[in-house]
């Protein structure tokens, strides 16, 4: 599988030196680990604010790759899909999987080992089982209904 995240000439843990606002944007998209978590259908409860996710996968979702098949022009597809920024991250991080290296950088946590910008190697989240790599069910075949039948405890 080719490796659509561009990691090559980046600093060594830049990510560890630098604020998320001061990231370019090729280091800030290297930050992705590429498990795929973030194109999971969320739950959240509306008393407790709390946000449950789902095995129903975005349409998008390639869940063999665990990458978005039309990133580029995902919001043809998909108006509501989210473009994570430095300047959003305050307002989105907290439905961000645990394991989410944004996520895990704004509360100020170090990113696993099984990262890739840590490991090198872009399979490692998938080595290390926490991407959603052949376990999500369609949102076209599941019924919103059942997504509740469908949560996942975190983190996988």
């Amino acid at each position: 599988m080719s490796e659509p995240i561009d990691r090559s000439g980046l600093a060594k843990r830049f990510w560890e030196r630098k604020p998320l606002s001061k990231l370019s944007n090729k280091e800030w998209e290297a930050l992705c680990d590429g498990c795929g978590k973030c194109c999971l259908n969320k739950l959240e409860d509306e008393d407790s604010g709390e946000v449950a996710l789902t095995r129903v996968a975005c349409r998008l979702l390639d869940d063999e790759t665990c990458r978005c098949a039309q990133y580029p022009i995902r919001h043809q597809f998909v108006p509501e899909c989210i473009v994570l920024k430095p300047d959003n991250l305050d307002t989105h991080a907290y439905w961000m999987p645990k394991t989410c290296a944004y996520r895990l950088l704004w509360q100020g946590k170090p990113l696993y080992d099984w990262h890739p910008l840590i490991s090198g190697d872009p399979d490692s989240v998938h080595k290390a089982g926490v991407s959603v790599q052949g376990w999500t069910v369609s949102e076209f075949e599941t019924p919103e209904e059942e997504w509740e039948d469908h949560i996942i405890e975190e983190p996988i």
